[in-house]
């Protein structure tokens, strides 16, 4: 099944083709890039748009085998996890709280606040801080031991996402097909995800990072997201936008291995 993108004509902007295989079906369509020196924050809806697309595509697959997608409004038990997010969304999701009038602004930094100050309390921070260079078995203490505080995140309002058009990728890619009162229980046994062929989170975590580097991956948790980029607030130097672009495109196909290697769509636990 195809996604259709429509290219914005313009002069500096160039529409370039995305073509997806992830096995069990096709990703295909065209997406209007600037031409002339280009950031990071700049392409980040385009790469917002590919995930939503290919987590649409493997939503409806995956519904089309008698599952059914069970997150929605009022959900929010995963708004309390461990949540990383691209150094590319980082300085962005500080650019929206900055861009938000007063008071609300002021409420979403105090949120920040409090919730950095029970980190701190229960002794959460160092690891937090250094989340990159952890072990596989200490991210899994780390983030047992994050849920187990129930801190929900600073955008989380009435267990709805209050900047929904504007949340990070890796929330866009978590989805369940499993009853929601086992996200809240925190029973990962029971917790049934839709597994994705691919994750744009990964590409975005690896986007211009040098190629001789490309195993690793760059981010941040969402918690310290706002001081992190208060610390690092530019994006890498502008390049063309078409070879950026491409680049990111390049990374999502790697994941995905020979045309039609993509795994199928299903859930998993």
């Amino acid at each position: 099944m195809a996604e259709r993108y429509e290219a914005r004509p313009a002069a500096d902007v160039e529409a370039v083709e995305v073509v997806l295989d992830a096995g069990a079906w096709e990703l295909r369509g065209a997406l209007g890039v600037p031409t002339g020196p280009t950031t990071l924050s700049d392409l980040l809806p385009a790469a917002r748009a590919i995930a939503d697309a290919v987590v649409g595509e493997t939503s409806a697959a995956v519904e089309g085998l008698g599952a059914c997608v069970s997150c929605g409004p009022g959900c929010g038990a995963c708004c309390r996890m461990l949540v990383n997010v691209s150094e590319v969304e980082a300085r962005r999701l500080r650019q929206v709280v900055h861009d938000l009038p007063e008071p609300r602004r002021g409420e979403i930094l105090a949120r920040f606040a409090a919730a950095l100050r029970r980190l701190d309390a229960a002794g959460l921070m160092p690891a937090l801080r250094r989340a990159g260079g952890l072990t596989p078995a200490q991210v899994d203490a780390l983030t047992g031991a994050y849920f187990g505080l129930k801190i929900p995140c600073p955008f989380l309002e009435a267990e709805s996402c209050s900047i929904y058009e504007e949340r990070p990728v890796t929330c866009r890619e978590y989805l369940v097909t499993s009853d929601p009162k086992h996200c809240a229980e925190g029973s990962a046994a029971d917790v049934v995800r839709i597994q994705l062929p691919l994750k744009t989170f990964n590409a975005l975590a690896r986007w211009d990072v040098p190629p001789a580097e490309h195993f690793l991956e760059r981010f941040v948790p969402l918690i310290l997201a706002l001081e992190w980029a208060e610390a690092h607030p530019h994006d890498p130097p502008a390049r063309p936008g078409v070879e950026l672009f491409r680049e990111f495109i390049g990374l999502l196909k790697e994941q995905m291995g020979p045309p039609g290697g993509g795994p199928a769509p299903g859930a998993t636990a």
